[in-house]
């Protein structure tokens, strides 16, 4: 029963996708992932990461649309943040971790051939950036890894049972804004497109404002 459900479920959805396809869609999707450059002051604290992006909106007409995104940034902490502390409180394996999360609503405008096009996107939204510092704490001198101590959580370290101890938690929620340029090339005649794009982030988030250049490659349709 299961197995006749999801093939009547899958068919609907494939005759959906192949009428919508047919006509000049209405919707847009991307889907993409890239590297993430911090730009001053973010980048005198943060390093280069991944990025992940996924969104989707409205074409008005073949020039303009709305999209709403949801972008996920790793922000790796240099030795900029973790030399003072390491100086002032030496402690085993300091490491420390960031992550900034964004929710924004965008206009696009963009200009498309046959086979390449361009467009310029900008908007504002939502940003949620979370740091966390931690060290590397032994459970009990000599204490042996075993699957008793794997199984909830814990880490092995030359044989040794291990785990990281936070030693402090926090995030910052700002509204923020974002502008930038990208590139397509056409793959298909039902729409799909490969995609090159920069934007310029920016959110006034506690402590240290928040200023990256993602460089984002995907598919969008």
């Amino acid at each position: 029963m299961l197995i006749k459900n999801g093939t009547a479920l899958a068919l609907v959805l494939f005759t959906c996708g192949q009428h919508v396809g047919a006509q000049e869609s209405k919707l847009n999707t991307n889907l993409g992932a890239g590297v993430t450059v911090p730009v001053n002051p973010s980048g005198q604290f943060v390093g280069a990461s991944i990025n992940v992006v996924v969104g989707a909106g409205l074409n008005f007409n073949k020039h303009h649309s709305l999209v709403g995104e949801f972008m996920w940034s790793g922000l790796q902490p240099n030795n900029n943040v973790l030399r003072p502390i390491r100086l002032l409180a030496p402690t085993r394996g300091l490491s420390g971790s960031s992550n900034l999360y964004t929710l924004t609503a965008n206009y696009r405008f963009k200009l498309e051939g046959k086979v390449f096009g361009g467009y310029v996107i900008g908007g504002g939204g939502v940003y949620y950036r979370h740091s966390r510092l931690s060290q590397e704490v032994i459970v009990g001198e000599g204490t042996v890894c075993g699957p008793s101590w794997e199984y909830w959580g814990y880490g092995c370290v030359s044989g040794i049972v291990s785990d990281d101890q936070t030693l402090i938690s926090a995030g910052s929620t700002a509204f923020g804004g974002n502008a930038g340029i990208g590139f397509t090339i056409r793959i298909n005649d039902e729409g799909y497109k490969f995609y090159i794009e920069s934007r310029y982030h920016y959110a006034p988030t506690k402590g240290i404002s928040t200023h990256l250049v993602p460089i984002t490659l995907g598919f969008s349709w």
